[in-house]
């Protein structure tokens, strides 16, 4: 998976290869579907929700622009997957998912991993996570109709959001970051994620 879907699709920091080589992805797909386990394709996990595909798990967690010491808010824990990379990376990590079966079985598998800079949180990830901001990093694993300001304001000076926008069916996956003149945004292409479940985004 890491030389064929990651690496040789451009994916190049090392500490991001290292990240998706050391969680093994089977421990976080249903059971009928640990023989696709590193396939480069999303799978569903129950609930609605997926797992997103490996290239774009690595992707995003390339485009936090994170370090040893960085602190990252990632909105949408699903199975955990995407939350033990960034473990592997970060300092502290804070995941809200709004599902409390999915955050509760994220906590557990995590724990079972012996990962434990990580805090799993059950809410509105729309919200943010206002008690420990500012943020290095906030990810969203799940598409919004637009950028949304409450977390944009979680951000630190330098931070970054990295947050599927768009409709329903199609997203660009953007990042926004806290520069010294401003928030600077910039597209890394098209993408599909399922929608973010919260009053804020699309209603729901």
């Amino acid at each position: 998976m890491v030389r064929r879907h990651l690496a040789g699709r451009g994916v190049d920091d090392r500490r991001v290869l290292a990240a998706m080589a050391a969680v093994p992805r089977e421990s976080f797909v249903l059971p009928a579907l640990q023989t696709c386990a590193y396939a480069d394709r999303p799978l569903p996990i129950g609930n609605g929700q997926t797992i997103s595909q490996p290239y774009i798990v690595a992707l995003m967690t390339m485009s936090c622009g994170m370090t040893r010491h960085s602190r990252v808010l990632e909105i949408g824990t699903g199975s955990g997957y995407q939350t033990a990379v960034l473990s592997k990376i970060a300092r502290h990590v804070w995941s809200v998912e709004r599902v409390p079966d999915l955050s509760a079985g994220a906590a557990a598998r995590l724990e079972r991993l012996g990962i434990s800079n990580v805090s799993c949180i059950q809410g509105d990830g729309a919200m943010g996570h206002p008690g420990a901001a500012p943020f290095d990093a906030i990810l969203v694993t799940a598409a919004a109709p637009s950028v949304l300001p409450t977390l944009v304001d979680q951000l630190a000076p330098g931070g970054r959001l990295v947050i599927p926008v768009g409709e329903r069916e199609l997203q660009d996956l953007m990042i926004v970051q806290r520069g010294d003149h401003g928030l600077e945004t910039r597209s890394m292409g098209r993408c599909r994620f399922v929608p973010l479940v919260s009053p804020q985004a699309f209603h729901a």
